[in-house]
């Protein structure tokens, strides 16, 4: 397997990552450690997750799952800071406050001395880019973070915190992690070219668009039982659209002639897009794990990809899943 530069940095990692949104809801700390074993066996050594993830308890799972397989120094540790961790004013959001505390209380919950990349959730818009580098800059002085990056921020949001670091010598962000899919391409407008051209590593989240892209939902109306649409509702049944129903039925025919299946062909094109390090996968179970692993040693076909293309064309979306980013104005038809 080949491994992959992150960023500007000096660290390499696998083209698949492993997220945990799913650990502990619904998944069982027991199979949450069970996938966790099995990624590392596989050559994934990134595990993302967030203090947000079920208020936590994702980190706890992840810290005593590497406390006990002593598996710590194999694997990245990336999680996140901007959701509210309590009531207070100052328990949420991207000031040094809160990033200060929870990072602090990250690194207890994942019983380790630092975290590898420290992400911002989401951008704040109310807090200046100085404070936010300046106390990011501190933690990495400290010793307490190694990396840093940002999640679903848009494209100027991020250059210019990297143009602030340059100035003020702030660390500066190795990562943005933005959802991606054949669905919703629109990362690849604006975004995807200002990565590539600054050298910043591309960490796509739900590149199956919630099992769309599998063939899950027969309509946009009737969720399958334990689909996270049916599950959590909100922002994701609102991604659920007609039209993104249409494209995932086309692409499992796809799939099929292709000769692999929908979810593995969703995570390959993700991975194999142009600008992207590697997609994170969440499986809610370890027979999903496993049949995501041989994608790290597929390659999509020039082919394939310009059919994919046919369904969705590129900078386009089918679907919406910028909508847990208030800054993206554009909305499409259901």
């Amino acid at each position: 397997m080949e491994y992959r530069q992150l960023g500007r940095s000096g660290v390499k990692i696998a083209p698949l990552c492993l997220g945990t949104d799913n650990f502990a809801n619904p998944t069982p700390e027991d199979e949450s450690r069970a996938i966790i074993n099995r990624a590392i066996d596989a050559g994934i050594n990134l595990i993302d997750t967030s203090n947000s993830y079920a208020q936590g308890e994702s980190e706890r799972i992840i810290g005593r799952a590497l406390k006990e397989n002593g598996r710590r120094q194999q694997v990245l540790i990336a999680t996140k800071v901007h959701y509210p961790t309590g009531p207070g004013p100052n328990d949420r959001g991207n000031g040094r406050l809160h990033i200060i505390q929870a990072c602090e209380d990250s690194l207890r919950r994942l019983q380790t001395d630092h975290i590898d990349l420290f992400q911002l959730h989401r951008p704040d818009f109310e807090v200046p880019i100085e404070e936010t580098l300046a106390a990011l800059t501190d933690l990495v002085r400290a010793g307490k973070v190694r990396y840093i990056g940002s999640s679903t921020a848009p494209a100027w949001k991020v250059m210019e915190a990297i143009m602030v670091s340059e100035l003020r010598g702030y660390v500066r962000f190795v990562s943005e992690q933005p959802p991606y899919n054949l669905l919703d391409r629109r990362i690849e407008n604006e975004l995807v070219p200002m990565a590539q051209a600054h050298g910043l590593g591309l960490l796509p989240w739900s590149p199956l668009a919630m099992g769309i892209l599998a063939g899950r939902y027969a309509d946009a109306a009737n969720y399958p039982e334990a689909s996270r649409a049916q599950l959590r509702g909100g922002i994701y049944a609102e991604r659920v659209t007609a039209r993104g129903i249409e494209v995932g039925n086309e692409f499992v025919k796809l799939a099929q002639e292709v000769g692999i299946s929908a979810a593995q062909l969703a995570v390959l094109w993700v991975k194999d897009q142009p600008g992207v390090t590697a997609p994170l996968i969440g499986p809610r179970t370890l027979e999903q794990l496993a049949h995501y692993l041989p994608v790290l040693e597929m390659t999509l076909g020039d082919d394939v990809r310009a059919a994919c293309d046919a369904l969705v064309p590129p900078g386009s979306a089918a679907a919406n899943f910028h909508n847990s980013a208030p800054w993206m104005k554009m909305k499409l038809p259901e």
